[in-house]
This record gives C-alpha cells, sequence and structure tokens, in this order.
C-alpha cells in the first residue's frame, strides 16, 4: 500500500494531496473507486475554473452508477488530468496516483474537517453506500 500519510479525505469520498502549500492534486479514494466499478466518464472542470471547498466539480459515471464529485478545497483548476479523460480506467488502476482528476491552486488553507487517512478508512468500513 502506499504511503496516505499527505493525503486528507471527504466523507463524499474525495482526496486532496497538498505538495508545496500552494499547489494541490484532488482525486477519489480507492474505497469510492471500488463501490462505483469499472470508471467509464469523467465529467471534470475546464483549466481557469473556481473550485468552492465542499461545492459540486464534475461527475464520475461507472458502469453500475453516475455519482457527482466534490472539492475538498478551494481554488483555481490549473491541469486536468487528460490521461484520467481518454483512460477513465486510470481511476479504478491507480485511483490515489495516476488515476488523479485535478491539480489546484489552493486558496487558504486545506479545510480543517478533512480526514487523515486512519480515519478514514474507519468511516469507509463504516459507509452504507
Amino acid at each position: 500500500m502506499s504511503d496516505l500519510s499527505g493525503y486528507r479525505f471527504t466523507k463524499t469520498h474525495e482526496w486532496v494531496r497538498t505538495g508545496d502549500g500552494s499547489e494541490a492534486v484532488v482525486g477519489i479514494s480507492d474505497h469510492a473507486q471500488a463501490q462505483l466499478g469499472d470508471v467509464i466518464f469523467l465529467e471534470l472542470p475546464a483549466v481557469g475554473a473556481h473550485l468552492e471547498a465542499g461545492a459540486r466539480f464534475g461527475a464520475i459515471e461507472s458502469v453500475k452508477a453516475a455519482s457527482d464529485l466534490y472539492s475538498p478545497i478551494s481554488g483555481e483548476v490549473l491541469e486536468v488530468n487528460q490521461a484520467a479523460t481518454t483512460a477513465p480506467e486510470l481511476v479504478n488502476q491507480d485511483p490515489q496516483g495516476e488515476g488523479w482528476l485535478l491539480r489546484v491552486r489552493l486558496e487558504g488553507e486545506v479545510p480543517g474537517g478533512l480526514m487523515d487517512s486512519a480515519a478514514y478508512d474507519s468511516f469507509a468500513a463504516s459507509d452504507e453506500h
């Protein structure tokens, strides 16, 4: 298992990983991709779009369901993972690595209510989605 110490998770199963403090990467959790099944389509915002923490920023569709995506942070979209939009199965294969969704310029701090990996694992284990 990869080191998830730098990741923070939402109750809607998105994650955020900060780098140098001014940028962050956003994606969905391994638990979320497993619950969705084979991902077949991603609807993601355009570069330059502004995200608000907790607000919808896109959607993910699988063979089983479609789900909205919610931003764990506020900021400006700097990059969309084109590899994942072209080959959505990347989200299933490596959701917390190569299957990332967005790179974002952080606006303010990462919200304090996000869960670390251990807290998220406990939450996901009790989640009845």
